[in-house]
């Protein structure tokens, strides 16, 4: 079959380019279209750099083709982003990346009690064990619990003079560099501060320590979507942020709104996708046996709807939860089930920030003045 031009550009009106309001061949954004025979190659143009919105456009421009104009048609999809230049808002401090770090990951959960901050742990010991240089900043103010879950908790970090300022050094173990506002808490003492009190002391954490060099530092940011993930994303570019969920309703359905808080536009932090914990539970006396008791590949489910990627699976085992509270993560375990499993989960997401940096730009720390209804955030 001969494919013809003005047939596919008649199908492509019916497509809106994600964030904009015309279809994609009165905006503009469709700057050319060959057709040769049965193929046809369609040249764009998009605003929004999201992976996210490259994939459905690329998605929806083969659907419509297919459906509207020639269902065996053999289409090619040349993708452009140019975002256009934002100009600069008066009076809000920009922030600033972290000389010598690489990539700041968020590991955020709508709800609590998901496994936020053992997948953290996890996935940091396994980076650590596959030669990068980690870092974890426990961002969760108001229940912090890295330090027992490295082992550290009764360690205090100690100052060191960089460059002629004093600096905190981060507590290290397993390879891993630690720094938590319960190296500075009894375990006994609540933290009860308001929001600017606590984005001060995540500010000092995250500025007057010494890092040195990473390859990543990860941000266990507490549960929500709240005023920490504001501060955080101010003061810091965020590579990309991790979701955590287990499958049931509930969970997920806080997930889809930390999934939201990112892609907002004012926000724009690549999503690199939802991890499921506790998806299944494995009984030792049954080890070929599988019992969804949270429900099955809600998680999974989700970030298919929310077009994410979904980067893996944790059952429900006890010893996570054991090695967890003795200050060895489960993934230092050799040779074990829960080894492979955050083996696999850590290595989609080095492929997903490898690839977030190949196709988007570095991202910038936000500046928010107003968001949706809510009052101003300035500092």
């Amino acid at each position: 079959m001969k494919l013809n031009k003005q047939d596919i550009l008649n199908a492509l009106k019916s497509i809106t380019v994600p964030g904009e309001g015309q279809n994609m061949v009165d905006s503009g954004a469709v700057k050319n279209v060959v057709t040769f025979g049965d193929e046809v190659i369609v040249d764009i143009v998009i605003a929004n750099p999201s992976l996210q919105a490259k994939k459905r456009t690329e998605v929806d421009i083969l659907k419509t083709i297919h459906d509207q104009v020639y269902q065996k048609a053999k289409i090619t999809v040349n993708l452009k982003v140019e975002a256009p230049a934002k100009p600069e808002q008066p009076n809000v401090i920009k922030g600033k990346a972290i000389p010598g770090i690489k990539n700041i990951i968020a590991v955020a959960s709508g709800k609590g009690g998901v496994g936020k901050s053992t997948v953290t742990a996890n996935l940091a010991v396994t980076l650590a064990k596959m030669g990068f240089k980690v870092g974890v900043l426990d961002a969760d103010i108001y229940g912090p619990s890295i330090p027992i879950m490295f082992d550290v908790a009764n360690e205090r970090p100690l100052a060191v003079d960089v460059g002629g300022k004093s600096k905190m050094r981060p507590i290290e173990n397993y390879g891993v560099k630690v720094l938590s506002i319960g190296f500075f808490t009894k375990p006994d003492q609540a933290v009860v501060w308001r929001g600017p009190m606590a984005a001060k002391a995540l500010n000092q954490m995250i500025f007057d320590a010494h890092w040195d060099t990473l390859d990543f530092l990860l941000l266990d940011l507490p549960p929500g979507t709240g005023d920490i993930h504001l501060s955080l994303m101010q003061s810091l570019p965020i590579t990309g942020a991790v979701v955590v969920s287990t499958p049931q309703n509930v969970a997920l359905a806080d997930a889809k709104k930390g999934v939201a808080m990112f892609q907002q536009e004012s926000i724009n932090v690549p999503v690199l996708g939802i991890i499921e914990n506790m998806a299944y539970f494995t009984p030792a006396e049954l080890p070929n046996n599988k019992y969804y008791i949270f429900g099955q590949d809600g998680a999974k489910n989700l970030s298919e709807d929310l077009e994410v990627p979904f980067l893996g699976a944790l059952p429900l085992v006890q010893s996570i939860r054991e090695a967890g509270d003795v200050g060895r993560p489960a993934a230092l375990q050799e040779g074990t089930p829960l080894e492979e499993a955050f083996d696999v989960i850590t290595k989609n997401v080095v492929q997903e920030v490898v690839q977030r940096n190949d196709d988007l730009p570095a991202t910038e720390a936000i500046k928010i003045t107003t968001m949706a209804g809510c009052s101003a955030v300035k500092k």
